[in-house]
């Protein structure tokens, strides 16, 4: 049903005005962003911005309306409903308030910020400009979680008082800065545990964190100082006030024996339910639900699930370019890694 409301919004948006956008950042997420906004025919790549010729001949090599500029900068002095940001992460609270302060809506790879302080800068932002944020808190979006949440929002496995959140990629990024600290905000925390994090409280929400500790490593060494190497292995606790436990694992390159092990379990005193990846993909899920020693499969694959975000921003931006309070909830995200750095 949540689906069919989103086309039948993109599809009403497209009979108005194709809404003008301009893409920031045109790598492979950038690439794929663009494709699954287009796709929906209710918006149209304006214009795009990236150093590499390459990377800006792909877009304008798949939409006649683009037009390529030398720098962010003109894309803000264009006419533009939104701008789509994914460049590196150092840059993206910058950009996001550069946008929102030319009036431009702004959909935002994640970590919208390297910390809550940025986070709640770019916040600021778009309370005072009055434009609609959003963030690419993809897995939310995928039909296994939603289906999840649904379930655990209408009390099916009772009160939820432990969750157990892993994302282990047997690769590490292939960009030099998502290792310096300066520049990424973190190592697989900031990479992959945000995504974590998120999950657990939205699902849960609204909750609130109590307390945190975590263990940072890297190379198999416990890190002392995280503000001057990224980790690539992380364990973390988080309590929360309804009085329950999260426990969070994510790493780069470890040998977990396949591509990568990403699963989300939730845990109620009437059963369980979980998002689990199918055969060490990175794209295909099945959402579990457990009564006792028996498993049914709620969802399984396949599932387009990696363009969602930015259509649900841009259906919602359609309807309206004010300013969403819902956005917010990325700030709690944002605190609790600073906690869990240790910041």
């Amino acid at each position: 049903m949540r689906e069919v409301a989103l086309a039948r919004s993109a599809a009403l948006a497209a009979e108005a005005r194709p809404l003008r956008l301009g893409f920031a950042g045109l790598g492979w997420i950038g690439l794929n962003r663009l494709d699954a906004l287009l796709a929906t025919d209710a918006a149209e790549a304006a214009a795009v911005f990236d150093p590499s010729d390459s990377a800006a001949e792909a877009v304008l090599a798949r939409s006649a309306s683009a037009q390529r500029v030398a720098a962010y900068e003109d894309l803000l002095a264009l006419d533009l409903d939104g701008i789509v940001i994914a460049t590196p992460s150092a840059l993206h609270a910058r950009q996001a308030i550069q946008a929102l302060e030319a009036g431009k809506a702004v959909f935002c790879q994640k970590p919208l910020g390297r910390s809550a302080a940025e986070v709640e800068a770019v916040l600021a932002a778009a309370r005072q400009a009055n434009r609609r944020l959003g963030v690419d808190m993809s897995y939310r979006h995928t039909r296994g979680m939603q289906r999840i949440r649904d379930l655990m929002v209408r009390g099916e496995i009772g009160e939820v008082h432990a969750v157990d959140l892993t994302f282990h990629n047997a690769y590490g990024p292939d960009k030099p800065w998502f290792y310096d600290p300066a520049l990424s905000g973190g190592g697989c925390v900031m990479d992959l545990g945000v995504h974590l994090v998120d999950l657990a409280l939205w699902a849960l929400g609204p909750a609130g964190v109590t307390e945190v500790s975590s263990d940072l490593f890297a190379g198999g060494r416990r890190l002392a100082k995280p503000s001057d190497q990224t980790e690539d292995f992380a364990l973390a606790t988080l309590r929360l006030d309804s009085g329950a436990v999260v426990r969070l694992a994510c790493s780069w390159n470890l040998p977990a024996g396949q591509d990568a092990v990403i699963a989300a379990d939730f845990y109620g005193a009437r059963g369980g339910l979980a998002l689990r990846n199918v055969g060490g993909s990175f794209y295909d899920f099945e959402a579990l639900r457990f009564r006792g020693t028996v498993t049914e499969r709620l969802v399984s694959p396949p599932d387009a699930w990696g363009g969602r975000a930015a259509q649900d921003w841009l259906a919602r931006l359609a309807q309206s370019p004010d300013f969403d309070p819902e956005i917010v909830a990325v700030a709690d995200v944002a605190r609790c890694l600073d906690r869990l750095y240790g910041r």
